[in-house]
């Protein structure tokens, strides 16, 4: 796989430069989530695109949990975030957390207040937002700017003390009410929260906001190149501004990248988290979602997923990618490294009149006929098998080369076989199929030339009961509520069907959680974890042929 540093991008473009102006001499990146919530397919190019930055010109990523709201945010999430990345197949140089920058944090704040650059403001958020002002109208400022360095850091002191009740003042950095840019329009920088911390416990009760922690721990962990979406290039000047005056020597560089839109999709956390809570979905991983403990679960690889990372390519231009592309690497890598095995999701018993009763046979099968090296794997041949209920039609259409009365098809490595009469019950449906076989066909070849024109998969009576899951795009519209204003409205109804009752070779009985398959003219499947001993249940990966636009 090509990957992305191995590409040319602006952002290796700006970096090129930098090196050779003598502006940097490494190159030290990070990844910094938000653990209030699981990582999705846009979290994989911001993970691609900080992890192989870094290792293109030998350098380091971090991992950094940026964890200023903690009563949004879990150890659930920590750990799952962690495990992601390791899944996607990254190593970080260190695993920090904003939270570990906290004393640091505060001390700057402090600084700001004896530079008189912050003030402790006691309007209410809502009174914030009023006097911010509008994209076209400047801000007024706050009755409460004008505080004496003095009164400002014993208040301050006192809201660190627990002194007042959330949300009854707040720090503000002392910029501009008049800027163009509302970001500078004196950004609230502390807020009071008395909740418990993940990593702190109860030390503190009053928290940074990300704007004002996240570029002052960039800057305290050495960070040369702050790279995000391109949703914070506004946020950019305060950025700048925050490391300017605490004073930093070595400034980070923050470059925005347009951030990974895929149609018929939803990735927001908020919004997931209302499919989660309302039972829209399973959880958070969930195969219909575009989590990557979801995409894990339903079997795409990681190898997969980097690989559509790197055909989108990084730019800045605002652009909608098709889910299918997707879906097309996914079937690109499992082509070459799934094993074969065949199951039959809809059984119909077939009796070989004709052959032998109370015996059976072994029938070699390739692994993978991509990969000879693979060699073959052995299926049980007997008088009793089944095949898929829609190989079958009693009144075939036109061109339909399967069975049907009177009809020869060839059964997958095995013999030819031909339709002699069937079984229907007290409602006209076809319960069983009487079949001859030729012995002298075995291995699915004619010694006298004849052709057939169907070859169908099938599993003999030996075969092992599952359940197969068959999942469908999890929403109907290529923008989910952009129409109806609520994005649940697209919800399609038939994004999961679950099956009952397949069948498959008794030779992969013993598979394990995460084993994918390619089952034959079905698609690629893999174990759900839901699966226990005696109960396989597979979930549908993908299918052999894509069904998008």
């Amino acid at each position: 796989m090509e990957e992305l540093n191995s590409v040319s991008n602006f952002i290796h473009d700006f970096i090129d430069e930098d090196l050779a102006a003598g502006v940097n001499s490494r190159v030290q990146t990070r990844f910094p989530p938000e653990p209030n919530g699981y990582l999705h397919i846009g979290h994989a190019k911001a993970i691609c695109i900080d992890f192989q930055t870094a290792e293109k010109y030998g350098g380091t990523c971090n991992l950094r949990l940026d964890d200023t709201n903690p009563s949004k945010e879990d150890v659930e999430y920590v750990d799952a975030i962690k495990e992601d990345i390791e899944w996607l197949g990254f190593k970080w140089d260190k695993c920090l957390y904003a939270s570990g920058y906290f004393d640091f944090i505060y001390e700057c704040a402090i600084k700001l207040i004896k530079k008189g650059k912050a003030y402790v403001c006691d309007l209410s958020a809502d009174e914030i937002r009023e006097y911010r002002g509008t994209l076209t109208e400047p801000g007024k400022n706050s009755p409460y700017r004008d505080r004496s360095i003095e009164e400002n850091l014993d208040l301050f002191a006192r809201m660190t003390a627990g002194e007042f009740a959330d949300g009854e003042k707040t720090l503000r950095a002392k910029i501009d009410m008049s800027s163009p840019n509302i970001n500078m329009r004196d950004p609230v920088i502390y807020r009071i929260a008395h909740v418990s911390h993940h990593q702190t416990g109860d030390k503190w009760c009053v928290y940074p906001m990300y704007d004002f922690a996240h570029p002052l721990s960039d800057a305290r962990e050495g960070v040369t190149y702050s790279l995000c979406s391109l949703e914070f290039e506004n946020h950019r000047p305060l950025y700048d501004w925050f490391i300017k005056e605490i004073g930093f020597e070595e400034p980070p560089r923050q470059i925005e990248f347009a951030r990974l839109n895929i149609n018929y999709c939803v990735t927001s956390k908020r919004k997931c988290l209302d499919m989660v809570n309302s039972g829209v979905v399973s959880g958070w991983d969930d195969p219909r979602m575009v989590t990557l403990c979801g995409m894990r679960r339903r079997g795409y690889p990681a190898g997969a997923i980097k690989e559509f990372i790197n055909k989108i390519g990084v730019s800045k231009a605002y652009s909608v990618v098709d889910y299918g592309l997707l879906e097309a690497c996914v079937r690109d890598e499992l082509n070459v490294s799934a094993p074969r095995a065949m199951a039959v999701l809809r059984p119909l018993k077939v009796i070989i009149d004709n052959y032998p009763e109370g015996e059976s046979e072994q029938i070699a099968v390739d692994i993978n006929p991509d990969m000879p090296e693979l060699g073959t794997r052995n299926v049980t041949f007997s008088r009793e098998i089944y095949v898929e209920q829609d190989d079958f039609m009693a009144e075939p259409v036109k061109k339909y080369f399967r069975l049907f009365p009177g009809n020869e098809v060839r059964l997958k490595g095995a013999y030819f076989i031909t339709c002699r009469s069937y079984e229907t019950d007290e409602n006209g449906n076809v319960t069983c199929l009487h079949c001859t076989y030729d012995p002298a066909s075995k291995g699915g070849n004619s010694p006298d030339g004849r052709k057939v024109r169907g070859t169908l998969h099938w599993v003999s009576a030996a075969a092992v009961p599952c359940e197969v899951r068959q999942y469908d795009r999890l929403f109907n519209a290529e923008n989910p509520g952009s129409e109806t204003g609520n994005f649940l409205d697209d919800i399609n109804p038939e994004s999961l069907e679950i099956l009952s009752g397949c069948l498959v070779e008794e030779g992969i009985a013993d598979s394990k959680e995460g084993d994918t398959f390619q089952f034959m003219r079905q698609g690629y499947f893999c174990v759900d974890k839901d699966s226990r001993p005696g109960k396989l249940v597979f979930n549908r990966t993908v299918a052999l042929n894509s069904s998008w636009k």
